[in-house]
């Protein structure tokens, strides 16, 4: 019955196909010439058709024979998916690490440790969201995902284990247009004051009666850096950027560092993008992989620049 056909008569007929001849394919498979023959002569009483033409010296495959060492691939290809995905459940690799990433990580180094994760747990699903503020917390702690990288340090729980990754500096910034930027430094608290600032609003409610780095009256909030950052090129405000976010901007002149007077801006490196899990719900070998690998990515980040 074709039902009953099994992976080891696939493999030789696909061995039988890619080989050549017998003798070969038993080479390759590790079986003798005279059980690769019997195998194929049984696959054909089986299956009703004749999948090799013997008149020669060696084995010519059949149109029937050609098709099915193809689909026997295909089958094999899947059955060695199906035995690793087994083997990673069984040995706790998770079927899929889910992460939410703060908006301000750098890219550059997301995406250099998550190849590496995929070279390395290539049957290991992911799934990835980019929040900002404490909407990159709220899944981790409401356990929709095992993993977050945040820089809201304000907002962390004690029910959350981290892993600082990097520091980076928060500079204030606006548009060489923008009334700010032709203004003589260094510019007041009074001076920042009396212009919109453009600030990233939370679409959680972790931050609720809390502000971070707010200096004017009147304030614009948007829930999207990419947004906030095409208003400031636009002349909309002034704000707050990443400094590697901005610094090819500020490079090339479409924004311009704004110099205040000490004490107003806090100097130095004021986020601290750290790796988060809840202590009760801790990511498996795939998950604390990640972690590793963005830590080591980001530190080679910082050794380059």
């Amino acid at each position: 019955m074709i039902e009953a056909i099994t992976l080891d008569q696939m493999r030789t007929l696909v061995a039988a196909v890619d080989e050549g001849s017998f003798s070969a394919a038993g080479r390759k498979i590790g079986r003798a010439q005279s059980v690769v023959s019997q195998t194929i002569a049984g696959l054909e009483t089986q299956l009703k058709l004749r999948l090799f033409n013997r008149e020669g010296r060696y084995p010519v495959p059949t149109e029937a024979g050609r098709v099915l060492a193809q689909e026997g691939r295909t089958v094999l290809r899947q059955a060695g998916q199906f035995r690793a995905r087994a083997r990673d459940l069984a040995s706790g690799i998770e079927p899929e690490v889910s992460i939410a990433i703060d908006e301000m990580f750098p890219v550059e180094i997301l995406t250099a440790a998550i190849a590496d994760f995929s070279a390395n747990f290539p049957d290991t699903l992911l799934r990835v969201q980019v929040e900002g503020l404490g909407a990159v917390i709220q899944p981790v702690l409401d356990k929709r995902c095992s993993i977050a990288v945040a820089a809201a340090a304000q907002l962390f729980s004690p029910e959350l284990e981290t892993t600082l990754l990097l520091s980076t500096r928060l500079t204030l910034v606006a548009s060489p247009g923008h009334p700010l930027a032709m203004t003589f430094a260094p510019i007041s608290m009074r001076q920042l004051s009396g212009h919109v600032q453009l600030v990233l609003a939370d679409k959680s409610e972790l931050s609720q009666g809390q502000q971070f780095g707010v200096i004017a009256s009147k304030v614009w909030r948007l829930t999207d850096l990419g947004m906030k950052h095409a208003f400031l090129k636009a002349g909309l405000g002034w704000g707050s950027m990443p400094l590697p976010m901005v610094r090819a901007d500020l490079a090339n002149g479409n924004l311009i560092e704004l110099d205040t007077e000490r004490g107003v801006w806090e100097e130095g490196d004021q986020i601290r993008m750290s790796a988060l899990h809840r202590r009760d719900f801790p990511p498996g070998p795939a998950g604390r992989w990640l972690i590793a690998s963005l830590r080591d990515q980001a530190m080679k980040s910082s050794l380059s620049n």
